[in-house]
């Protein structure tokens, strides 16, 4: 068998997800396919990802591929394909990505799966994921894409409608969205055994219901606790404890994402609400310059003292693999077409995230119904932004970023028409090679 991680430069993701495959007997003697652009990042995961095969008994093998011309090679023949990349980096695409609106009054926290910023992702992303998919259409016509990138809607959504690449987009929020709200709100000791239904779209599917082992409902006595946790100076999620006091429901991710998928925490008018909810402003600019330097020192450390043991993490993509290869069904929150209204209130075309049911046979969606009123309204926001880039991306009009751009509920809430068009038109410029022309 042949698994092959694209964007292996990423070396913790790729850590994890080649580590958890090397943790399964199923799984840990495939072929590694490593495929990067940047050599000295694929080769840091090579020596790590050695090391943890070693420790874990030498099994598998790990080939490493670099840069476009050998991206074919290193997709031929797989079974499994993971995409893990970031198109131009944090520096200098992301920097731009936060700069520029920021000139203009716009502030951001993550920008990386909706606002300006994450249309800008899209846009420089889905040209480099068509490319693999014409790779994948001719080399590994049969393998399944899992697709980690963000923004996941955006790009997931892209490959399912235009292309004839089998793809499923993964996220971890929804492994870890109940014990993150039990936790927060001093509930943990109902998570074992507790089950839950999680469905919308990805970084803004909602905890639809939640009870513990016992079958009791567990929302009115979350609700009885959430003022008090809204008080507390420390808590950082007050957006989605909010999403609860204001829409009745909790969402997967987390709240310095969410405050900026709509348009009521960031406000110039407002700006006591920064720092009422806790909302970091730049806050995965700071994080890039943290991980960057950390992974540093965490990987001179690993050269000096050398990779003991992974243990097997919480992310999908090997229990999926797994799942298929064995046979042996597995349920996960999987970003998939809303084909045949699987949420009956939300299009077709959007990219949802819902339960699958994962065998042999491959990923079956699970029909949801109709989300509560309140919630579908609050996904449509974001959907109507996700359908608009991707149409740009596949027509190449500006009109269709404008679009995009002006119906975002953040963006539209701050600036006017003229400015958000001035905005949009200077990083199109800024980015230049980094993205397509546009008409």
């Amino acid at each position: 068998m042949k698994i092959t991680f694209l964007g292996a430069g990423s070396t913790i993701f790729a850590r994890n997800v080649i580590g958890d495959c090397l943790c399964s007997e199923a799984l840990r003697d495939s072929v590694f396919a490593l495929y990067d652009i940047d050599g000295t990042r694929l080769n840091e995961s090579r020596v790590i990802l050695e090391a943890i095969r070693k420790a874990k008994g030498g099994y598998g093998k790990i080939e490493c591929y670099q840069g476009i011309e050998n991206r074919k090679e290193a997709l031929r023949g797989a079974d499994f394909v993971v995409n893990a990349i970031q198109v131009g980096g944090y520096d200098p695409c992301t920097i731009t990505d936060f700069e520029i609106p920021k000139k203009y009054g716009l502030l951001q926290t993550i920008g990386d799966t909706l606002g300006i910023g994450g249309i800008m992702r899209a846009l420089r992303t889905i040209p480099v994921m068509e490319d693999f998919a014409h790779d994948m259409e001719e080399v590994c016509p049969d393998a399944l894409l899992m697709n980690y990138t963000n923004p996941m809607a955006m790009l997931t959504g892209y490959m399912q409608r235009y292309t004839g690449v089998k793809t499923i987009g993964l996220c971890h929020s929804v492994q870890v969205c109940v014990q993150s709200l039990l936790d927060e709100v001093g509930m943990s000791d109902k998570l074992e055994g507790h089950r839950a239904k999680i469905a919308g779209i990805n970084h803004m599917a909602w905890l639809l219901d939640v009870r513990d082992k016992n079958g009791v409902d567990l929302y009115p006595e979350i609700k009885k606790r959430i003022g008090a946790c809204l008080d507390e100076p420390g808590c950082r999620n007050k957006v989605r404890l909010d999403y609860i006091k204001n829409f009745g429901y909790y969402c997967t991710e987390s709240s310095w994402h969410n405050a900026e998928y709509n348009m009521f925490y960031i406000k110039s008018k407002y700006p006591e609400l920064i720092e009422r909810y806790n909302i970091p402003i730049d806050g995965y600019l700071k994080g890039c310059v943290e991980q960057i330097n950390a992974w540093k020192e965490d990987y001179k450390n690993m050269l000096e003292n050398g990779v003991k043991e992974h243990s097997r993490s919480e992310e999908y993509a090997s229990y999926i693999m797994e799942s298929m290869v064995t046979n042996t069904p597995y349920e996960i929150g999987g970003n998939v077409l809303n084909t045949g209204h699987i949420i009956t209130n939300l299009p077709e075309e959007a990219c949802v995230e819902v339960p699958c049911l994962v065998n042999g046979n491959g990923i079956t969606p699970c029909r949801v119904g109709a989300l509560p009123l309140a919630c579908a309204a609050m996904n449509m926001t974001n959907i109507n932004v996700q359908l608009l880039t991707i149409e740009a991306a596949r027509t190449r009009k500006k009109e269709h970023i404008y679009q995009a751009a002006m119906l975002d509920p953040h963006t539209g809430s701050e600036l006017d028409i003229d400015t958000i068009k001035k905005m949009v038109d200077e990083l199109i410029e800024v980015h230049g090679n980094w993205l397509p022309k546009f008409n």
